[in-house]
């Protein structure tokens, strides 16, 4: 039974690597391009950001994974996800990199606006572009400040995978509670907590050694 229940615990812990990585791929780059957006000076622009991450931040993931699963279903009378678990998946991941995008933009606008203005300036005199500024200039200090936050962010995203199965993805939890339901026995739950543990053991060592190999660099 151990064996079973293991190995069953594995091909779901395989469903949230897939979540994991895949929503991290998307949501950093991403979450960048909408802090930008949240400081542009186009006014329009700036406001309508502003107004999408307050939704996305003030709505629980479940409600948005339910929202693009079912929604174009139910609106549209059209499953652009289709019954498979290739569609399901992919409806996670769209939801999962829209909510964490907006997160994570909170955090780089923070780590942008700490930058001491009179570094920008800095570089303008020396007649940078504003591309070199960011890159040359902000970029290094936005990260070492962000780097704590993000890592917090990133050991949440890691717990909120096991929000997957409401729409059906046999992710950890969900297969932990299958044996539950169908032997009755209550461990392959609570097995499923030092898998979580292990991974965000891992994470936490390797966000521990970026915190470290950038102490050289004071802000």
């Amino acid at each position: 039974m151990f064996a079973t229940v293991t190995l069953s615990l594995l091909q779901g812990m395989g469903e949230l690597l897939k979540i994991f990585f895949l929503t991290l791929l998307f949501s950093l780059p991403l979450g960048l391009l909408i802090a930008f957006a949240l400081r542009s000076r186009c006014k329009p622009v700036s406001w309508l950001f502003n107004v999408i991450v307050w939704i996305i931040r003030g709505t629980p993931l479940m409600l948005q994974l339910i929202i693009i699963f079912y929604g174009p279903g139910k609106w549209f009378d059209n499953n652009i996800w289709g019954n498979f678990s290739d569609g399901r998946m992919a409806a996670c991941v769209v939801a999962f990199v829209i909510n964490y995008a907006c997160y994570f933009a909170v955090i780089y606008k923070g780590g942008i606006e700490g930058v001491p203005v009179g570094q920008r300036e800095a570089g303008q005199v020396l007649g940078m572009t504003k591309s070199q500024i960011f890159f040359r200039v902000t970029l290094l200090q936005m990260v070492k400040r962000i780097v704590p936050p993000m890592s917090n962010e990133i050991i949440t995203l890691v717990k909120d995978t096991s929000l997957a199965q409401i729409i059906a993805i046999s992710e950890l939890i969900m297969r932990g509670d299958k044996f539950m339901k169908s032997d009755g026995i209550t461990w392959p739950l609570f097995y499923t907590g030092l898998f979580y543990l292990l991974f965000n053991g891992v994470l936490t060592i390797i966000f521990n050694l970026i915190e470290k190999k950038m102490d050289y660099f004071k802000v």
